[in-house]
C-alpha cells in the first residue's frame, strides 16, 4: 500500500511513477477524498474544543453557586447536546470516507524504484548477465513432456482423470526427483544463512490483502467457499504474514526464511500458452526465499537475494540469464524485479524460473510490519522481499531437457546425485 501522505505532498511525483507502469492510475479520487476526510476532521476538532470549553464552563458557573436550572446553564446545556449530535453524525461520515480511501489505496500498485528501467512491457527488459553455456547438442533434444512420457515418468492423461487439465502426475524417478531438488534447494539455501519453516498451506483473506494478491488478483487463487482458506498461491505470502501486525526490534532483522510449499494459481487468462509440460500448472512446488530487512540495507539484500536464487542454477550446471524487469512488466507489488530465466534447448528459448522482487515497505504497510530502534522514538515499516528458490517443476523441465543423452536417458546433475542415489533417469 503506498503512503498517503506521499500522495498528499508529492502527487505529481506519485503518479509519474504510476504512470510509468503503462497502465491507468488516478490518484485524484483518492485526493479529493483525503481532503472531505481532513475537513470532516477539522470540523470535530472544534466541535470537540467547544463540547470541552462548555463542560469547563458549566463547571465553574456551578462551583460559584448558579443552580442547575439557570438559564445560562440550561443554554450551554442544550448546546453541548446539540454538539453532541453533531459529532455523531460526522463519525460515520470520517469512517465511510476512510473505508474507501482504504478501498482505493488497495487498488494502486507499489512506485517503481528510480533504478528500475523505464519501459512499457516485458519487450524493453533489460538482460543483466548470462551464466553457463547454451551448447548446441548434437542429438534432437526432445520436450520435457515428450522425454517425460517416453521414460514413463510423467503423466498427464491420468493427471486429467483425477482433477482436470493442467495438473500432471509424477511417477518414479520423477516423483523421487522433484523431492530431491525439494530438499537440495532447502538445504542450499539453509547453508546460506536462511531460516526454513513450513507454513501453512491455507491461508486467510487478511494475509492475501497484506501482500497484494488480493483484492486485484483473486481470480488467480483457489478459495475454498466455505471458509475464509484460500490454497497458498506462494510461500511468500504465509511467510511474510508471519510477523503481520508485529512490531519488531531492529537487531532482530534482518530475517531470512525459506519454505517449501505447494503452490495453487488458475492461472487465468492464460490459456493457450505452454499447455503441455511442467511450465505453467494449476499445482506446482516450489522452494520460496523471503526477507525482512532494514531500509538502509533493502538494495543491497536484494542483490543478495538474487545471487542465492541463482547458485541453485549454477550448482545444477543449467544456463540461465537475469532480466532486470522494466516498469511496464513489473509486478503489482514490487518496486524492483529480478526475473531468472532458464535455458530450454528444446525449445531454443530461456524461460523464467525465479522473480526476484523488492517491494521496499508496500507489503509491510499493508500488514502493519514495523520496527523500532533502539534509543529512538516512533517506528519504521520493514521492506519486505521475495524470490522463487526456486520453482522445481520447471528446473525438472530445465533438466530433463539439457540432461538428455544420446540413448535417450538423462542424466542426473552431479549435485543432486547424493540425493536421488542415481546417476540416470
Amino acid at each position: 500500500m503506498l503512503d498517503l501522505k506521499l500522495l498528499r505532498e508529492k502527487p505529481d511525483f506519485v503518479q509519474e511513477r504510476l504512470n510509468s507502469r503503462n497502465g491507468n492510475y488516478d490518484i485524484q479520487p483518492i485526493l479529493q477524498l483525503d481532503e472531505q476526510r481532513r475537513k470532516l476532521e477539522g470540523d470535530r476538532s472544534q466541535l470537540q474544543a467547544r463540547s470541552n470549553e462548555i463542560g469547563k464552563l458549566v463547571g465553574q458557573k456551578m462551583k460559584s453557586g448558579s443552580k442547575p436550572n439557570n438559564p445560562e446553564i440550561l443554554q450551554l446545556k442544550e448546546e453541548g447536546n446539540q454538539i453532541k449530535t453533531q459529532l455523531s453524525d460526522l463519525e460515520p461520515q470520517e469512517k465511510e470516507i476512510k473505508s474507501q480511501i482504504d478501498a482505493l489505496l488497495l487498488t494502486l500498485p507499489n512506485l517503481p524504484l528510480a533504478s528500475t528501467p523505464v519501459g512499457k512491457d516485458e519487450t524493453e527488459n533489460v538482460e543483466v548477465r548470462r551464466w553457463g553455456d547454451e551448447h548446441k547438442p548434437q542429438i534432437e533434444i526432445l520436450p520435457h513432456w515428450e522425454i517425460g512420457e517416453k521414460l514413463g515418468i510423467l503423466n498427464t492423461e491420468r493427471a486429467t482423470k483425477v482433477a482436470q487439465t493442467r495438473f500432471v502426475t509424477l511417477i518414479g524417478a520423477a516423483a523421487a526427483l522433484e523431492r530431491s531438488l525439494i530438499q537440495f534447494m532447502l538445504d542450499t539455501h539453509i547453508a546460506a544463512g536462511y531460516l526454513e519453516v513450513l507454513p501453512p498451506f491455507l491461508i486467510n483473506s487478511t494475509s492475501l490483502t497484506a501482500t497484494g494478491q488480493l483484492p486485484k488478483f483473486a481470480e488467480e487463487s483457489f478459495q475454498c467457499k466455505d471458509d475464509d482458506l484460500w490454497l497458498a498461491p506462494t510461500a511468500e505470502v504465509p511467510v511474510t504474514n508471519l510477523y503481520r501486525d508485529e512490531i519488531l526490534s531492529a537487531d532482530q532483522l534482518p530475517i531470512y526464511h525459506c519454505a517449501y510449499t505447494p503452490c495453487f494459481r488458475r492461472e487465468a487468462g492464460s490459456y493457450g500458452r505452454d499447455t503441455r509440460g511442467l511450465i505453467r500448472l494449476h499445482q506446482f512446488n516450489k522452494v520460496e526465499l523471503v526477507k525482512l530487512v532494514h531500509p538502509d540495507t533493502s538494495e543491497q539484500e536484494h542483490e543478495a537475494l538474487v545471487k542465492n536464487a541463482e547458485a541453485v542454477l549454477q550448482a545444477l550446471n543449467l544456463p540461465y540469464r537475469v532480466i532486470e524487469l522494466c516498469t511496464g512488466d513489473l509486478g503489482f507489488g514490487a518496486a524492483k524485479c529480478y526475473d531468472l530465466e532458464v535455458w530450454l534447448p528444446a525449445a531454443g528459448t530461456y524461460r523464467e524460473i525465479s522473480s526476484c522482487s523488492n517491494f521496499w515497505d508496500f507489503q509491510a504497510r499493508r500488514g502493519n510490519i514495523r520496527f523500532k530502534e533502539a534509543n529512538q522514538k516512533g517506528t519504521r515499516f520493514v521492506h519486505t522481499l521475495n524470490g522463487s528458490g526456486l520453482a522445481v517443476g520447471r528446473t525438472m523441465a530445465a533438466i530433463l531437457e539439457n540432461y538428455q543423452q544420446p540413448d535417450g536417458t538423462v542424466k542426473v546433475p552431479d549435485a543432486l546425485q547424493p540425493y536421488l542415489k542415481r546417476a540416470i533417469l
